[in-house]
C-alpha cells in the first residue's frame, strides 16, 4: 500500500505539472478566461491531493497499513479523477453537464481527509 500510494501520488503530481504547463502554453489562447480559471482549479486540486497521497504513503510507512488509510488514499485518487478530470473536460469542451460530476470528486476529497483524521485520532488513542 505504501509503494502504491507513493507511486500514484508522484505520477499524479507529475501529470499535474504537465497538465498545468499544457494549459498555460496551449490552451490560454484557445479557451475563455473563465474556462482557463476552471482548468487551473483542476490543476490546483490535483496537485494538492497528489501530495496528500504522498503524505498517506509516508504515514503508512510510519504507522503501518490500515483500512482507513487505504480508504483515504483511494478516495483521494478518485477525487482527482472525478473533480479535476471533470474540470479539465468541462473547460476544454464546454460541456456543462460534466459540472455535475465535479461535486462527487469534492465529496471523495473530503471523505479521504476525514478517513485520515479518524486514523490519526485512533492512533493517538492507542499510545
Amino acid at each position: 500500500m505504501q509503494r502504491t500510494f507513493m507511486a500514484w501520488g508522484a505520477l499524479l503530481a507529475m501529470l499535474g505539472v504537465a497538465i498545468g504547463a499544457f494549459g498555460a502554453h496551449m490552451l490560454k489562447s484557445i479557451i475563455s478566461e473563465d474556462y482557463m480559471q476552471v482548468y487551473e482549479t483542476g490543476v490546483h486540486y490535483q496537485m494538492i491531493h497528489a501530495l496528500g497521497l504522498i503524505l498517506i504513503a509516508l504515514v503508512v510507512g510510519q504507522w503501518g497499513e490500515s483500512t482507513r488509510l487505504r480508504w483515504a488514499g483511494w478516495l483521494l485518487c478518485s477525487g482527482i479523477v472525478l473533480f479535476s478530470g471533470s474540470l479539465y473536460v468541462l473547460s476544454i469542451t464546454g460541456v456543462k453537464v460534466l459540472g455535475a460530476i465535479t461535486p462527487l470528486g469534492g465529496v471523495c476529497f473530503i471523505a479521504g481527509w476525514i478517513f485520515l483524521v479518524v486514523e490519526a485520532f485512533s492512533r493517538r488513542a492507542e499510545t
